[in-house]
């Protein structure tokens, strides 16, 4: 299942910690409200009530253990897709979505080194196949997107140690080559204006609107 399936266009943001994804995201809205352009911004996990419930959970520092770690995010997903997500497509809504599937492969594949292919059957069942038409991953060394966290303020996932970051962004870029056809690979350490304008251009060629409008 993709998004051919649905009259909206489902499009996933990806990247390891201090990519700028957030920022980015912002900004693009005020370009999608001068197109009137029908979207909503949403996260996993966090997108539903269930969803927050879960995301305090994995992100409040303390022992969350791998397989419990990967199965909540499972959780969340599969809220996420039936309550929010497959109801704004079917609006026609364009949907930006701020990681997904690739992030369990990246996070819990890579980074905790659990089975891929079982992370792929768990991708399948929490969304019942439902695939974005394109990913963006904003990448960025490790070292450098850590460096832009708030010192004391970091989340249980951002807490690990630079070597499981390296493997997570490893694992993003691993995709990323698998998969050519989806993915859009930004270099996030670029200015954050040159970033955002990569990141529109796009996002407007998907969506087949022109920015000198």
């Amino acid at each position: 299942m993709s998004t051919k399936d649905y009259p909206g266009t489902f499009i996933t943001l990806e990247g390891p910690e201090g990519a700028g994804k957030t920022t980015q995201v912002k900004l693009l809205a005020k370009q999608l409200q001068r197109f009137d352009v029908p979207f909503i911004v949403t996260r996993d996990p966090g997108g539903t009530p269930l969803g927050k419930q879960i995301r305090r959970i994995l992100l409040t520092p303390g022992s969350v253990a791998p397989m419990a770690e990967l199965l909540l995010y499972q959780a969340d997903r599969a809220q996420h897709v039936e309550e929010l997500i497959k109801p704004a497509l079917q609006e026609g809504k364009l949907v930006l979505c701020d990681r997904y599937i690739d992030s369990s492969i990246a996070y819990q594949g890579y980074g905790r080194q659990i089975d891929l292919d079982l992370i792929g059957r768990l991708n399948q069942l929490s969304t019942g196949g439902l695939m974005p038409v394109l990913t963006i991953l904003f990448d960025i060394p490790s070292e450098d997107g850590l460096s832009r966290l708030h010192p004391g303020k970091e989340d249980r996932i951002e807490q690990e140690a630079l070597d499981f970051h390296t493997r997570v962004r490893q694992g993003y870029l691993s995709q990323a080559e698998k998969e050519p056809n989806r993915f859009r690979v930004l270099d996030a350490t670029k200015p954050l204006t040159t970033v955002q304008d990569e990141f529109q251009k796009i996002i407007m060629d998907q969506l087949g609107l022109c920015l000198s409008n």
